[in-house]
């Protein structure tokens, strides 16, 4: 039988990032060494050639039709192979109206109706999408609807007695509304309970699925969250052996082929810069990083290939993140790992795996 959605009992936490110490420590560097490294092997232009796959072309395919539209048929039909759609890309006719969250915890909501709440989710989140695109992309303008109260991270499963720091602080903060918080937290439970219709199967703990970067599409403004799942993997010899630090100890989570299914993204609808309407709804989607597949090939650096990993800084500008831990929901910077030769795993100022 088909598990409830809303049927957990967690909270969340939000952790503010610095935007201009999470651009100036993490940007320049991974992004320009992939671009210099892109420009040394390119081959000569062939008029024919499948255009290298980008995070760009990626957000217009799941944006308005003439987005999509201006991107290469070829490079389209690889990229739209590897999306595993958590709802259905197009919204049915009878949910256009806006959702409410008032009765989140009903196991009587029926899935047109959750479907509806990713598609148009409640107006708070709706008002927070398009601040997103009328400030121009500005991260300043989502990090001020913040509550400035600050709340302790707290010990999660242990965490402190294996001296793991899951947040760059020790401290993290949340959305004056509610009901933002209340949707946020309905994102994870939404993943962890459709996860499994596409092989995604996570659970919500320090090692697995708990965090995700929230951005603003540079292009466009588009708010957006790249989720990361299979957090720590456990250390194995044969299979994945890295050394992932304190906050590995203890981690049940196996290195398998789920892996590829690592990165969620959600994207909010995509208002007007122009008018009062909407181009776009929101997207709810699995981005398939499987080996032979175009995500894998183009948009994953090899250096992190080992752990599927996409960078929510390829996507656009970061504000902070979100963490959804066992009773808490926060916002605030994720420590983070970064891959380096010989698998082994050095402490960044670029956020989680």
């Amino acid at each position: 039988m088909r598990q409830p959605f809303f049927s957990f009992k967690f909270g969340f936490f939000f952790s503010l990032s610095l935007a201009a110490s999470y651009t100036a420590t993490s940007t320049p560097t991974s992004y320009s060494y992939r671009k210099l490294k892109l420009r040394s092997s390119a081959s000569p232009p062939v008029s024919a050639a499948v255009p290298k796959a980008s995070p760009v072309d990626l957000l217009a395919l799941l944006g308005p039709t003439q987005q999509a539209s201006a991107v290469n048929s070829q490079e389209a039909r690889q990229l739209r192979s590897c999306f595993k759609f958590l709802v259905p890309f197009s919204p049915s006719s009878e949910n256009s109206n806006r959702r409410s969250l008032s009765s989140k915890l009903s196991n009587r909501r029926s899935i047109s109706e959750e479907n509806g709440l990713i598609w148009w989710p409640p107006a708070p989140v709706m008002e927070l999408a398009r601040l997103a695109v009328d400030s121009g992309g500005d991260t300043a303008s989502i990090q001020r609807t913040l509550d400035p109260t600050v709340i302790p991270v707290p010990d999660i499963e242990g965490s402190k007695e294996d001296r793991c720091e899951l947040t760059r602080t020790p401290y993290g903060r949340l959305f004056i509304n509610e009901e933002i918080n209340s949707y946020l937290e309905s994102l994870f439970e939404m993943i962890v309970a459709r996860g499994p219709g596409v092989g995604l199967n996570v659970s919500l703990s320090r090692f697995d699925f708990f965090h995700g970067h929230v951005f603003l599409a540079r292009d466009s403004g588009r708010l957006g969250i790249l989720f990361h799942a299979k957090e720590y993997p456990a250390y194995d010899k044969e299979v994945f052996p890295c050394n992932m630090g304190y906050c590995q100890i203890g981690s049940n989570v196996s290195y398998d082929d789920s892996m590829n299914l690592r990165n969620i993204l959600w994207l909010a609808p995509l208002a007007s810069n122009s008018t009062k309407e909407w181009l776009a709804p929101g997207v709810l989607v699995v981005l398939d990083a499987h080996p032979s597949g175009v995500i894998y090939k183009d948009l994953i650096p090899e250096y992190v290939q080992i752990a599927r990993t996409l960078y929510e800084d390829d996507f656009g500008d970061v504000a902070f993140d979100v963490q959804h831990y066992y009773q808490y929901l926060i916002l605030a910077h994720s420590s983070g790992w970064l891959l380096g030769r010989g698998c082994v795993w050095r402490t960044v100022e670029i956020g989680s795996l």
